[in-house]
């Protein structure tokens, strides 16, 4: 790689570090293991429809998990009860994204109750389904748990952060294949970006502090806040943060870029899809899973006027 450093971008970086650490990571039996996951990320509406672009997913997060080697199927909102319990049986977990929606009355709110019910209920039968949400898909997990408005306003809109990792972090699912060079580089330096105005405050409810494990917190400098958690008893994750944007994300100067801040989107994305790996949910047939999978759509892009390089309008 010697003097190649000026086109060695952050993309082909991610790849080799993806080749390079699948050595030292952990690996489950093939008889454990699903080498063939399908993730749900969940739409959203648009700020302003038209016809046929009235929801979107920003191609990061699906990125974001193919490059751990998982496929993606776009869940579509406003669809039927049946439709949902449908593809919930067809997929192997579920990514709510970040976004501007209600996090309360919303497309996006009802089905990402839908597939945390279909989840909960999953999980105590012992069927793994793993669910993540990131920043608003965070702040929606905490409303669906606690069934409650617990956020607070934090000026935390456009700033990388370094975490500020609990006790709890150490023994944590999320972070336990985490280099430790990394953990340190994560703790010491700004690599996770926060692009929300609401955060949940520190130990505020006790629905909260009972289901979920806190691994860390940030602050703006007033208002300590929740940035990372995990769920005791089931796989459920969740981080204010968004790892996808480091390796995938251009558009906003505070995003950052640096060997670590993309080793970070690649150990956490990988962490998710060895969760759904644990997953053997399956369509019925080949024909309906390739009329599922997000390749059957176009990304857009908008990096020219938008957070987002690419989106995928629905």
């Amino acid at each position: 790689l010697a003097g190649r450093c000026d086109t060695f971008t952050s993309t082909k970086m991610f790849t080799l570090l993806l080749f390079i650490s699948l050595i030292s990571l952990p690996i489950c039996s093939p008889a454990d293991r699903n080498d063939e996951p399908i993730i749900g990320v969940l739409a959203q509406e648009v700020f302003s429809p038209k016809p046929n672009q009235t929801a979107y997913i920003a191609a990061s997060y699906v990125k974001f998990l193919e490059a751990a080697g998982a496929r993606v199927v776009p869940v579509m909102i406003n669809k039927t009860l049946e439709e949902y319990k449908t593809l919930f049986s067809s997929i192997n977990g579920i990514l709510y994204p970040g976004g501007g929606v209600s996090i309360i009355s919303s497309g996006y709110q009802r089905a990402a109750k839908i597939f945390y019910d279909l989840a909960i209920e999953a999980n105590k039968r012992g069927d793994y389904f793993p669910v993540w949400g990131t920043c608003l898909g965070f702040e929606q997990l905490m409303y669906l748990t606690s069934e409650k408005t617990q956020l607070s306003h934090t000026n935390t809109s456009g700033v990388a952060l370094p975490l500020n990792f609990t006790p709890e972090a150490k023994g944590s699912r999320m972070f336990e294949a985490f280099p430790p060079d990394l953990v340190s580089a994560l703790s010491a330096e700004p690599l996770t970006e926060n692009s929300h105005q609401w955060s949940l405050t520190y130990n505020t409810n006790e629905d909260l502090k009972s289901f979920y494990k806190v691994l860390s917190t940030n602050t703006d400098g007033n208002t300590e806040f929740v940035s990372t958690v995990e769920a005791y008893s089931y796989p459920v994750y969740g981080t204010q943060w968004h790892p996808e944007k480091n390796a995938f994300e251009w558009s906003r100067p505070y995003i950052p870029h640096s060997p670590s801040a993309v080793r970070t989107t690649f150990y956490t994305a990988h962490f998710f899809v060895s969760e759904a790996r644990k997953n053997f949910h399956r369509f019925q047939s080949k024909e309906e899973e390739s009329k599922a999978l997000i390749y059957n759509y176009n990304p857009v892009y908008t990096g020219n006027a938008s957070a987002f390089e690419q989106i995928y309008l629905f």
